[in-house]
């Protein structure tokens, strides 16, 4: 064969290559690195305030560096707040899901883990607060105080739980703690792509190269009649452009199934709804709407105020009954004002220790599990085009870098083709 013929013959093995190494390439800057790489550049992020919008939207310049982090993880907490909006809100108030963790056995729960807690809290604030009254009781009065305390957590812990139930609407934020956890862990955006979805993107590489080879037969003749060193450069960018908007097209497009004849046409994702609401719920029960998790909101969140407030609100009177009828006594005896601050304190106080035990790593895969099949029960449900818009969004704003990354692709491999065999 003449250099001719062999250049025409490598045209649609090249465009093969293109369509292969953008699809590969692309899937990586979707995922990949997890956390930004690269260098900051002092004064960059003032800069970038001024330049176009999808300037500032490049993963990178909005950390004021030069660099990359992947597409999905750049964009957790967008996914985060729309996956509230069009998912979580509608799978679930956070009533129901305080619900589906059974506040009953969370009661139980924090009862048996919390008792020497509180004994502990009970010594160490009356010790504090006033050391000479209670050295001086007998060793029998002073376990007669811890009994009356312990006595009364059952009660205390849960009414302490109802009140939670009743008022956790305005307790805590649930797209805020969404957002906030998937922020801190944007792996977990990844997580829901890539365990669902790796046969469909290991497909979707393939085909690049496949789909890329096909558009090269066109390219061969437009080539011979158009014999100018520039046409494969700018075949190349249309060939890796093309290849890229046609993957992403597969995997989110249609969102509504569709037949074309025989054939059944439907997003790559969009047609694993089922598998793909199981692995969510997965890890939105697992990771994210945990009881560690809440329990860290309602004390920790915007408005832990109210949270702590209506604990110590419910502690208060528990310790003035533990005390019993020698209340009056002992005012007395030590001091309304510093009966008051031993009062306040013991509440104060032991409003961690009531919280601490939802941390359990144990209780909370325990507990998990009604949330996981609430979530994946009601995510079946949802309408395709919320599905779709929930799992879409973190790549939404950014696939004309992807589209560009294949278009830039291409013209290398077009210019590289040129430096290999030359013109046509």
């Amino acid at each position: 064969m003449d250099h001719h013929t062999v250049n025409l013959i490598s045209i649609p093995l090249f465009t093969g290559a293109i369509g292969y190494l953008t699809n590969w390439t692309g899937v990586i800057m979707l995922f990949q690195p997890v956390r930004f790489r690269g260098v900051r550049v002092p004064g960059l992020r003032a800069l970038v305030g001024v330049l176009p919008r999808r300037i500032q939207q490049i993963p990178g310049f909005a950390h004021g560096g030069i660099g990359w982090q992947g597409i999905i993880p750049s964009r957790a907490a967008k996914m985060g707040s729309i996956a509230v909006d069009k998912g979580i809100a509608k799978l679930g108030s956070p009533s129901e899901f305080y619900r589906q963790l059974e506040p009953e056995k969370m009661a139980e729960h924090i009862l048996a883990s919390a008792r020497d807690d509180i004994r502990e809290v009970t010594e160490r604030i009356l010790e504090r607060e006033h050391p000479g009254l209670w050295r001086d009781l007998p060793p029998r009065l002073r376990e007669r105080v811890h009994e009356r305390v312990q006595a009364e957590l059952p009660s205390i812990v849960r009414e302490m739980t109802d009140d939670i139930g009743d008022n956790i609407e305005h307790l805590m934020d649930i797209k805020l703690m969404v957002i906030r956890r998937i922020s801190e862990r944007p792996e977990l955006a990844n997580r829901i792509f890539l365990e669902v979805g790796r046969k469909e993107l290991r497909f979707i590489i393939n085909f690049g190269f496949f789909f890329g080879a096909a558009l090269g037969f066109p390219m061969v003749f437009i080539s011979e009649a158009f014999p100018y060193w520039w046409v494969l450069p700018i075949g190349g960018v249309v060939i890796g452009y093309v290849t890229n908007w046609v993957a992403l097209w597969m995997i989110f497009e249609p969102v509504e199934a569709r037949r074309i004849g025989p054939l059944k046409i439907h997003g790559l994702f969009i047609r694993r709804q089922r598998e793909v609401a199981d692995v969510y719920a997965q890890i939105i029960a697992g990771d994210i709407v945990t009881l560690r998790n809440m329990g860290d909101e309602l004390l920790n969140g915007p408005q832990s105020d109210r949270t702590r407030s209506m604990i110590e609100s419910r502690l208060r009177p528990a310790i003035d009954r533990s005390v019993g009828r020698a209340r009056p006594a002992v005012r007395v005896a030590v001091g309304t004002r510093q009966y008051d601050a031993i009062r306040e304190s013991l509440a104060t106080e032991a409003v961690e220790y009531t919280m601490t035990p939802l941390t359990d790593p144990e209780f909370n895969r325990a507990q998990s599990e009604e949330v996981r099949e609430l979530v994946a029960a009601r995510m079946r449900e949802l309408p395709s085009a919320d599905f779709s818009e929930m799992l879409r969004s973190a790549m939404k704003e950014d696939e004309w870098l992807l589209l560009l990354h294949g278009a830039v692709l291409g013209f290398a491999a077009g210019l590289l083709h040129l430096a290999i065999f030359g013109p046509g």
